[in-house]
C-alpha cells in the first residue's frame, strides 16, 4: 500500500480568524496557505505575534486630546507633540496641568 497523507482543509473559523488578522496586519493571506489546516494555524501563530494593533492602544484617546488641548488653552502653552503619541505620557501631562 502507498502511504500518502492528505491535507486536511482549513475550517471557516480558521478562515475568518486569518482574515481578520490580515486586515489587523495589513498583510495578504495567501491563497495556498488557505488550502492546508497546518499551514493556515502556522500562519496565524506568525501573524498573532506581530504588534500592530497594540500600537495603536498606546495612542491617547480622542477625549484624551480634547481635554489636553481645553486645558493648554486655558493655561495658554503647547501640548508637546510625543504625547499625542503616548498614551501614558498625555496622562502624564494632563496630570501635571489641571
Amino acid at each position: 500500500m502507498e502511504s500518502t497523507t492528505y491535507a486536511l482543509p482549513a475550517t471557516p473559523k480558521q478562515i475568518a480568524y486569518a482574515r481578520a488578522l490580515a486586515l489587523r496586519n495589513q498583510t495578504l493571506l495567501p491563497w495556498e496557505v488557505q488550502q492546508d489546516r497546518r499551514s493556515l494555524s502556522a500562519w496565524i501563530d506568525a501573524q498573532a505575534k506581530l504588534t500592530s494593533a497594540t500600537a495603536l492602544n498606546s495612542l491617547p484617546s480622542s477625549k484624551q486630546v480634547a481635554f489636553a488641548e481645553r486645558l493648554a488653552r486655558i493655561k495658554r502653552r503647547a501640548v508637546p507633540d510625543e504625547c499625542f503619541r503616548d498614551k501614558g505620557l498625555m496622562s502624564k501631562w494632563i496630570d501635571g496641568n489641571k
